[in-house]
């Protein structure tokens, strides 16, 4: 329920970038926040997020740092990126926001954000391969990872076994159980895709090793018909083409009936959703059980997971303070101790190498069987993450293009690989539009 190569990406120049993302020269005040000297003396810093349990641990850090002291605004709203944007175009805005991958690549792609890839690279080790990159579109670094989402999969043993299915280690073996599964109940469902929510395919096109948009020299190439993107994009046709998948809203408050109730028996989730079905999942608790995400290639095991970042906004006067309070909230022991506790409400998993200090505590003690060992499967899934995956400058509008026509392949009025087609065209002219170098694949 939505959102292993080396990064090819990390070598290109910060002057390569600027030409693929077109707008990046306006980047900031001393674009490159490494070129200038650390700020020295006391300073204050403003810092937008929404993740509960934040501002908490704001005042941890004042506490022990009296020369960087942070201003914490909670930005909650259905608005902030626009807010953003025009803070930034008035010269007012934080130093530092939350924001998620695709986002930061838009906004460095407009030239709302500061470079700090040398200020940065004293942290990147801490962090995993596909969270650097999420912060690092075309190889220039604009903010530090603060939270994953690692996908795997949650599945109702007790029905499995009624079925006599087990839980699928590849996407040919769902469509199978589904399959099965609809012998003996023909309403059943074994996936659900949501008809306002394309992050199916993403999550397919990201574990089968797709890279819809990657640098190449000096241009960008979009590629959403490579077959690997085709190869997931077959399985998505054959959930819809033969009934397998349930199509609840996630916007609608009765979705997590379609769970409970067995109308849907599994799930791609991860680790911030647990404690909602802990909540909302009264008839079956105690009744699920965790798995591996199903994949493509049991060999080379891969899988897909949402970032989401601390961006360093155009116009900061302090990049270098910013970049340390937010390694430190991020990957410092202390406060991420404090943000995966549930207690604090932040549903953060951390982005870090080394998750296993943190699994064990996220895990509703009475969600899941015993069937399988819970924690292994989240620490497994955070380490199988593909780090060939990139946001590309026109990311967040692509999605939002996408999202129009998911809604035509959920009614079977449009093939799955006629969408991939539609899009790649649709990307490669937008950013054309925009001035970004870019060429098509495939």
């Amino acid at each position: 329920m939505s959102r292993s190569r080396n990064r090819t990406l990390a070598s290109v120049a910060a002057t390569s970038l600027c030409l693929v993302l077109s707008a990046c020269s306006g980047g900031g005040d001393g674009a490159d926040a490494a070129a200038s000297p650390s700020t020295k003396g006391k300073v204050s810093l403003e810092y937008w997020s929404w993740t509960e349990g934040v501002e908490a641990q704001v005042k941890v850090w004042n506490k022990a740092h009296p020369d960087t002291q942070v201003k914490f605004v909670n930005a909650a709203g259905d608005t902030v990126y626009q807010k953003l944007r025009a803070a930034v175009n008035a010269g007012t805005a934080p130093c530092m926001s939350k924001m998620d991958g695709m986002n930061l690549a838009s906004f460095a792609a407009d030239g709302l954000l500061t470079d700090i890839t040398k200020t940065a690279a004293q942290y990147k080790s801490a962090y995993t391969a596909p969270a650097w990159n999420a912060v690092s579109p075309g190889g220039t670094t604009f903010g530090i990872p603060m939270g994953s989402s690692p996908l795997f999969s949650a599945y109702r043993a007790d029905l499995f076994a009624k079925y006599g299915i087990q839980a699928p280690k590849t996407w040919d073996d769902l469509i199978a159980a589904g399959k099965k599964a609809q012998q003996k109940d023909k309403n059943v469902k074994i996936f659900n895709m949501a008809g306002e929510d394309p992050s199916t395919l993403v999550d397919l096109s990201w574990q089968a090793g797709a890279q819809w948009y990657k640098i190449d020299g000096d241009h960008w190439v979009v590629d959403f018909t490579s077959p690997e993107a085709l190869k997931a994009g077959e399985v998505v046709q054959q959930l819809v083409d033969n009934d397998l998948a349930s199509s609840a809203s996630y916007a609608d408050p009765g979705v997590f009936k379609t769970w409970d109730l067995g109308k849907t028996i599994a799930m791609t989730t991860s680790t911030w959703q647990l404690p909602i079905y802990d909540t909302n999942f009264p008839k079956s608790r105690g009744k699920w059980e965790l798995a591996d995400a199903p994949v493509f290639d049991t060999v080379n095991p891969q899988t897909s997971s949402n970032f989401d970042t601390n961006a360093v906004l155009k116009g900061c006067k302090y990049p270098d303070r910013a970049a340390e309070f937010a390694a430190w909230l991020s990957s410092g022991k202390e406060s991420l101790t404090a943000l995966t506790d549930p207690a604090s409400k932040s549903g953060l998993f951390p982005a870090v190498t080394d998750v296993s200090p943190y699994v064990d505590k996220i895990i509703p003690s009475g969600m899941f069987t015993k069937g399988s060992d819970s924690a292994k499967v989240i620490t497994t899934a955070a380490s199988r993450v593909g780090d060939q995956w990139q946001y590309g400058p026109n990311y967040a509008a692509m999605y939002s293009e996408m999202q129009k026509q998911w809604g035509k392949v959920m009614k079977k009025e449009l093939t799955v690989k006629a969408m991939l087609t539609s899009l790649q065209k649709w990307t490669v002219d937008d950013l054309k539009a925009k001035g970004v170098n870019v060429v098509a694949g495939s």
